[in-house]
Order: C-alpha cells, then sequence, then structure tokens
C-alpha cells in the first residue's frame, strides 16, 4: 500500500503524472504528496510562472531513476520517514534562497544511499508457499508482490501398515511464521483399517442389546390396600386426616343410634 499524505487526493495524483514527467509511480510519488511536492517548488521559484515548470520537471528529473526501486516490504516506514525528512529539507534550502537545480539531485542521491542502506528482502525459495518475509514493495506502481509460487507444495505419499503408527511432518525450504500458523492434513480416500477396540465392544454389547426378550410376560396386578394397611402407613395420621376419622366415627354413631331407636319403636308399636 502506498503510504501517501491524507490531504493528496485522486485529482492531485493525476495531475502529478501530468506535471511531473518521471515514470509512472515513482518513489517519489509513493511516500510525498503532490501538494507537499507543488509547495516545495512554489518555496524555490514562485507561486506560477514559467521558473515553476522547470522547477517541477527538474524535481521529476532528479528522481527519475528510483522508479524501478524494490525494497523490502517491511522497510516502507523507514523510507517513508526518509521521504518526509527529505521533504522539509528541501523546504529549509528553498527558504534560504537556495538552488532547486541543485538541492534536487543531491537530496534524490541522498534518497538512493538510503534505500542502498535497507534491509535486503529474502529471495523466494521455489517451488512453492506463500513467502511472507520475500514480500517486496514496488515504486513502479506503489504496490507489494509476494512470491508467484502455488501456495500447494508437493507432498509424499505414506503407506502404513495396519496397525502401524505413522508420524507426519511439514518441513519446506523457507521460513515459517512463528504465530497464527494452521497446519491441515488430507488424507486419501479408500483406505482400509480396523474399526477401534472400544467401538467393537460398543457394538457386541448393543446386538445383545438388541437380541434380549423376557422369558415369560409378567402382569402386575393393582394395589387394594385395606383400611388398616392404609392406618398403617407413617404419612396416613395427619391432623386432618384424624379430624376426618372423628367426624366419620361420630355419624356412624349417631346412625347406630338412630337405627335402634327406630327399631325398638317399631318392635314396642307393634305389641
Amino acid at each position: 500500500m502506498a503510504l501517501l499524505a491524507q490531504d493528496s487526493a485522486v485529482p492531485c495524483a493525476l495531475v502529478a503524472l501530468t506535471v511531473f514527467r518521471a515514470p509512472a509511480w515513482a518513489c517519489l510519488i509513493c511516500f510525498t504528496s503532490y501538494k507537499e511536492r507543488t509547495r516545495i517548488c512554489q518555496i524555490f521559484a514562485g507561486i506560477q510562472g514559467p521558473e515553476l515548470e522547470k522547477c517541477q520537471e527538474a524535481f521529476s528529473s532528479a528522481f527519475a531513476d528510483l522508479a524501478d526501486i524494490e525494497i523490502n516490504y517491511d522497510e516502507r516506514s523507514h523510507l517513508h520517514d526518509a521521504f518526509t525528512q527529505m521533504t522539509h529539507s528541501l523546504q529549509e534550502i528553498a527558504a534560504a534562497q537556495g538552488s532547486f537545480n541543485i538541492a534536487f539531485p543531491d537530496a534524490a542521491e541522498k534518497m538512493r544511499k538510503v534505500i542502498m542502506k535497507l534491509k535486503g528482502a529474502q529471495a523466494c525459495v521455489p517451488p512453492c508457499g506463500f513467502q511472507d518475509v520475500a514480500r517486496r514493495f514496488l515504486c513502479y506502481g506503489c504496490y507489494s508482490k509476494a512470491c508467484n509460487f502455488p501456495l500447494d507444495c508437493p507432498v509424499q505419499d505414506l503407506t502404513v501398515t495396519r496397525g502401524q503408527q505413522a508420524k507426519f511432518s511439514c518441513t519446506v525450504n523457507f521460513q515459517l511464521p512463528k504465530e497464527e500458523i494452521t497446519y491441515s492434513w488430507k488424507f486419501a480416500g479408500g483406505g482400509t483399517s480396523a474399526p477401534p477396540r472400544g467401538e467393537i465392544e460398543l457394538q457386541v454389547s448393543f446386538r445383545k442389546v438388541l437380541r434380549w426378550a423376557p422369558k415369560e410376560t409378567e402382569t402386575l396386578e393393582p394395589w387394594r390396600p385395606s383400611l388398616g394397611e392404609l392406618l398403617a402407613r407413617p404419612e396416613a395420621l395427619t391432623p386432618g386426616n384424624q379430624c376426618l376419622l372423628a367426624a366419620l366415627a361420630a355419624v356412624a354413631s349417631a346412625s347406630a343410634t338412630l337405627m335402634v331407636w327406630v327399631f325398638f319403636r317399631w318392635y314396642f308399636k307393634g305389641n
């Protein structure tokens, strides 16, 4: 991703390609904004006029050789800081009435030395794999690219005899990230193997359950307890049940007395 200033816009970038006749998206355009470059030339040559155009052409020509530079992707921030310092230095030279014909080539040569001191990217290791440590940033286009290799690496078939153990390993010739890495294994179809011992025992037990049947059909008779059995239960003689039994006893006694009285009255009346 190009490190452009926030105040630069797409139209400004298009104007930059027209005014600065450098190859498309050189390092200068990747790490500085159109507003910054125009401001430097305005300090050197004024707001407008032929000198401003000469300044812009000189600025473009001085950095034309940095168009096809490739750097380590992780060094982008360092290069951006270097271009920022260069911009401030050119503004100071312009404010001191310096010459842009001298300042621009000197600045370009200093930036070339800075780029040469940057840590280089590792070489791509064929034939496969996503190699992030080999990613590069291209000034010609302001974009990054990685190794153009397929992600899937060649695999080695491993034949294992039933009952024996197999050890899987992943070995590549390039550096793997230390964190956030996931390994996945692909197994060929059509292989045969005995089921685990625990699964066999479970299947045998399941078959025994399916084959089981009761020898005699047992019928459960309903439980009909007597009054004494009900009263003998611990939860039977609750205060409410005791009151109910007393009421039933009183009613039974009154009924018996009434029946005896009616009987004697009928008997003596007949005599």
